[in-house]
């Protein structure tokens, strides 16, 4: 029955009895949980005189767990009178004490089954992809039983939430002033807290895969991924320290990409006189010191060390065609099933070991869901793989891009220097002057494959060279589709659109 409802059936029910309705207590909070305020704030003032008695529509309207129930006996104990209008029991008499104690353990176990029955519903659903609670912020509800689907107003801005804190050049609070900054906003349209956006960055629901706080367990979910695994792992790493994220008075190109050589802090920019140094401020390290000047030439010497003609570039692209019409790019796809199979295989030894009591709850939980995300990031290269056949035209645009690195870096601005020094080196000291740093490995595979494909015996002449020719071109192919050339693409298309708004 509705409230109102209910208040009339109390009316009628005092009108009958003689009884004064003095004040009337409407609440909203379920009978089955305690710490109730409306239900609270009436037995205070029950407690304190403030009425002779009490009449409640029926029994399971007042309480439905016990804690609630005894402090309703004992204010009956000292003679408040309590009514159940639809009942019709004498609370004072001991015949309709015990049948009010009846009818509340019948209605508190009405509760507890109806909550087990909810639990194995949503069970269910879970064990079957599908998230029965509210959407977290980016995706959208859309019914019970349904998979919640990307929000286009908020998807975007959750998602670049992630790329900012993964670049680490963010605290939490400077990254939830930007994103609030940009409009992103919670259920209720409000600028999101600190406390929600760390609930944010730390759920894997946004890679696909769903995990349920109050237990840990973890369920693979059907709704479409907003984030990368390797995204969702990077902002792991940086939340857990593994990363340092720090935002500085000074936005100086190299903050925080640099370490000495001797004690591996990092290298603190300071700038004097015009000149922007790099120093080593530990008290317990020999002096070092270097311009920004000397970093630049290093990076840019490292880079223009990646060679390759254009002859070498239309090599390849003839091998890649060669090697996509012959169907052997099916190798990968073959890799990564079987890597699925190990997995599977993993999981399901894992599971033995929980039955036999070798594990606990919670490793087991923290076991499957790094598994799971592993799996997630296997089958989409999967379908990437099947997706995309080889490309020879991607490939070329792929070492196009390679080989204008270091130029393009020459005649960038501090930020794209910056994003570029970033992202195609690695390993980066100092010490005593002497600058040193690597290139990452992909670009060391993309260097040695194009040495190998463009010498000039391309031709594999026995069934080794023959294998390793293939997986030469298979890693070219791969590189051309992974997010190395899309970060690729997405520097040379700023400059593009620099160009155009300049021209």
């Amino acid at each position: 029955m509705s409230l109102d409802a209910q208040r009339d059936f109390i009316q009628t029910f005092a009108a009958n009895n003689d009884i004064k309705i003095t004040h009337w207590f409407s609440e909203s909070a379920t009978a089955a949980e305690t710490g109730r305020p409306v239900f609270d704030e009436m037995l205070r003032q029950l407690r304190r005189g403030k009425a002779e008695g009490v009449v409640v529509h029926k029994i399971d309207r007042s309480a439905r767990n016990y804690f609630d129930w005894g402090w309703l006996s004992k204010l009956a104990d000292a003679g408040v009178a309590v009514h159940f209008a639809g009942e019709g029991l004498d609370f004072s008499s001991r015949s309709g004490r015990l049948a009010a104690n009846v009818q509340m353990v019948v209605a508190e176990d009405y509760c507890r089954n109806l909550r087990a029955e909810i639990r194995k519903g949503q069970e269910g659903l879970l064990k079957r992809g599908f998230y029965p609670f509210k959407a977290p912020i980016g995706y959208l509800n859309n019914g019970k039983g349904r998979l919640k689907t990307l929000d286009p107003a908020r998807a975007p801005l959750v998602s670049l939430a992630f790329e900012l804190y993964a670049s680490g050049q963010y605290s939490i609070r400077s990254l939830l002033t930007e994103i609030n900054r940009r409009g992103l906003r919670n259920h209720n349209g409000k600028p999101i807290s600190k406390g929600c956006l760390e609930k944010i960055l730390k759920n894997p629901f946004y890679t696909g895969i769903i995990k349920i706080r109050r237990t840990g367990a973890v369920y693979r979910g059907k709704h479409e991924p907003l984030i990368s695994v390797a995204l969702f792992q990077s902002v792991q790493d940086t939340l857990a320290g593994k990363y340092n994220k720090k935002v500085t008075c000074h936005n100086l190109t190299y903050r925080g990409l640099f370490r000495c050589g001797s004690c591996q802090r990092a290298m603190i920019p300071e700038k004097q006189k015009g000149y922007v140094y790099y120093r080593c401020q530990a008290q317990d390290c020999p002096r070092n010191c270097v311009r920004e000047e000397r970093l630049e030439e290093k990076i840019s010497s490292k880079l223009f060390g990646v060679k390759f003609s254009a002859e070498h570039i239309a090599a390849i692209e003839d091998a890649v065609r060669q090697w996509g019409a012959s169907g052997q790019q099916a190798t990968s796809s073959r890799t990564y099933t079987l890597q699925l199979a190990q997995i599977d295989s993993r999981i399901e030894k894992l599971t033995d070991l929980l039955l036999d009591d070798t594990i606990s709850k919670e490793t087991y939980n923290a076991r499957r869901e790094k598994l799971l995300l592993e799996q997630k990031q296997l089958q989409k290269k999967l379908e990437e793989g099947r997706r995309k056949r080889a490309c020879p035209a991607k490939v070329e645009r792929f070492l196009e891009r390679v080989k204008s690195l270091a130029e393009h870096y020459d005649s960038a601005d501090p930020d794209e220097r910056r994003r570029i020094a970033e992202l195609f080196t690695s390993n980066r000291s100092v010490l005593a002057k002497n600058v040193d740093l690597q290139l990452p490995i992909w670009l060391q595979d993309t260097q040695n494959a194009v040495d190998v494909l463009s010498c000039a015996d391309r031709r594999p002449n026995n069934r080794r060279s023959s294998e390793a020719h293939e997986a030469h071109i298979e890693t070219l192919a791969r590189l051309a589709s992974s997010d190395k050339a899309k970060e690729l693409e997405s520097i040379f298309a700023d400059n593009d659109d620099a160009n155009r708004i300049q021209w």
